[in-house]
């Protein structure tokens, strides 16, 4: 986590932008950090630029819908976090960008997954990706609707495959868990052995019992060290036979954040944003951390 003491959200006046802003501000007064919400907007210049200049009356009611926003925004993290200190930052640019360069001294970015005006986009996963990829610190993307119960309600879920960004993952997903006092379940997936490549002979013959072990071994291996450093969360292992995508997006329902690694163990070299992360972004059940 990046050491700025600085949660920045987006705010883009619809529900689900709002919703991030209350999940935003509830962070920062938690850890004692400022909230920077930003809202961002491009004149049709910036799409069109032989289109002419902005009418004045179109100039000046654009200008005031977007500090209306701000405002209602800023409002909204007042009643949620009494005390908070709040800044607003109206950005002449498009969305994914000011919020890249908001990154670079956040502690964490957070979005609504869908809205209306310049993050109309999120919903699709264009702007949540584009952030999620380059954005210098933890990304959360926030869900308005109503989350089903699920086995992991309440709590927080990390997907753990021993990458060097689930190690981060976890770190972030441990320290979400103590400051909002939740337990925490780390989700580790394996398939049946198969061939990757031509002329990869996988055994014939393999006890899934002692398969079943080994990734046991690999999840204990990599959770190491974080219980103990984090006495006061309840942990749960899990690991699940399946696709890791599927199995995440199933125990998200319900769960109080899913937080993943922006690539795992699996991804291509030149891959910024992994296959899992990029799926959960679009279907996850609950609010989800892309951690890079």
């Amino acid at each position: 986590m990046n050491d700025d003491r600085i949660v920045v959200v987006g705010a883009d006046g619809s529900r689900a932008g709002l919703e991030a802003v209350t999940w935003a501000a509830t962070v920062a007064l938690q850890r004692r950090y400022r909230l920077d919400i930003v809202h961002a907007f491009a004149w049709p210049t910036v799409y069109a630029p032989m289109a002419g200049p902005v009418p004045a009356p179109y100039e000046q009611g654009v200008q005031e819908a977007a500090e209306r926003t701000l405002a209602e925004a800023a409002a909204r993290a007042q009643t949620v976090a009494p005390g908070l200190e709040v800044r607003t930052d109206l950005q002449l640019q498009l969305p994914a960008a000011a919020l890249v360069a908001a990154s670079q001294h956040a502690a964490v970015v957070v979005v609504g997954n869908r809205g209306h005006g310049g993050f109309t986009g999120l919903l699709l996963g264009s702007v949540g990706i584009e952030l999620a990829t380059h954005a210098a610190c933890p990304v959360v993307i926030v869900r308005h609707e109503d989350r089903p119960a699920g086995p992991e309600a309440g709590r927080i879920v990390v997907g753990v495959d021993g990458s060097h960004d689930a190690d981060r993952a976890l770190q972030f997903a441990f320290e979400q868990a103590s400051f909002r006092d939740t337990g925490l379940t780390a989700v580790h997936t394996y398939q049946w052995p198969a061939s990757a490549a031509p002329g990869d002979m996988q055994p014939l013959v393999y006890d899934p019992d002692d398969l079943r072990a080994e990734e046991r071994r690999v999840l204990a291996e990599s959770m190491a060290g974080w219980a103990g450093k984090y006495s006061d969360v309840d942990v749960r292992h899990s690991v699940v036979l399946g696709r890791p995508a599927a199995v995440l997006t199933e125990l998200s329902a319900g769960a109080e954040l899913l937080v993943v690694g922006s690539r795992g163990r699996g991804g291509f070299a030149g891959l910024l944003l992994g296959s899992v992360s990029q799926t959960v972004i679009r279907h996850a059940a609950c609010p989800v951390a892309v951690v890079r």
